[in-house]
């Protein structure tokens, strides 16, 4: 199997540790974002740690934009053998303050942008022997109060990876998701914000409910997904593996 991998949303957070640690792994990575530049920022830090990265710029919810990076990567890199959906965005309101367009947004970088990217880079896979498609979900795909659109769209990206899974399983190609709980990144730092509580007393709160009694950090997420992406997952697809120090209910 191909070791290059797309790893969407990667500029930072959940997705920059991902693409950091696949390259630890001896994986080529494509850092692929629409924040170019913060992308280029970490792809060049994972070469100076002696792995292999380039950036690439594209907006995941446009089909011509997803066309031109794999095209990219496949050109500058090698064709990819493994995809981690990663790139997400919230838009949080209750039903009653949501938007038609921060419904749009959500669930076009999230669940449009997983099932546009997995099409652009199924035909390498295929033509390789094989590959990994990982899919970041979240435990809101079971609900989550204001967060309506995010929920839908991870629940959505849930369906599709059972779905496909079933359909690109006779090609060799596992599909599984990850979905993370209360992680330490810029998002829930956001949600902290929101809440009007300090990030440190925020985190406190979540970590109290988790039977762990701590959050997660993204190198936790990583982890898994590097299990995935590796031969030692090779008869694992269909999977939801919740990455949350506890069950998820």
């Amino acid at each position: 199997m191909s070791r290059v991998a797309m790893v969407t949303g990667s500029a930072r957070g959940i997705g920059a540790v991902v693409a950091e640690q696949l390259a630890r792994d001896g994986t080529g990575v494509a850092v692929i974002d629409i924040d170019l530049a913060t992308a280029e920022a970490t792809a060049a830090g994972i070469e100076r740690a002696g792995g292999r990265a380039i950036a690439v710029g594209a907006d995941v919810s446009d089909a011509d934009a997803v066309q031109e990076a794999v095209a990219e990567v496949a050109d500058r890199l090698g064709p990819p053998g493994i995809l981690v959906n990663n790139a997400g965005t919230t838009r949080d309101n209750l039903l009653f303050n949501l938007s038609p367009l921060d419904w749009d947004v959500v669930v076009g970088v999230n669940l449009r942008g997983t099932f546009l990217m997995t099409q652009a880079v199924v035909d390498h896979m295929i033509k390789l022997g094989g590959g990994r498609v990982i899919n970041v979900s979240s435990i809101a795909a079971v609900g989550n109060v204001g967060q309506a659109n995010y929920s839908a769209a991870k629940a959505g990206i849930e369906g599709l990876t059972k779905t496909l899974a079933m359909e690109l399983g006779p090609l060799n190609i596992t599909v599984n998701a990850v979905a993370p709980g209360y992680v330490a990144t810029e998002m829930t730092a956001a949600l902290a914000a929101r809440a009007g509580r300090g990030v440190a007393e925020h985190q406190a709160e979540a970590a109290a409910r988790i039977p762990l009694r701590r959050i997660g950090q993204p190198v936790d997420v990583a982890n898994v997904v590097s299990f995935l992406a590796g031969d030692h997952a090779s008869y694992v697809s269909g999977q939801v593996i919740h990455v949350a120090g506890g069950p998820v209910c």
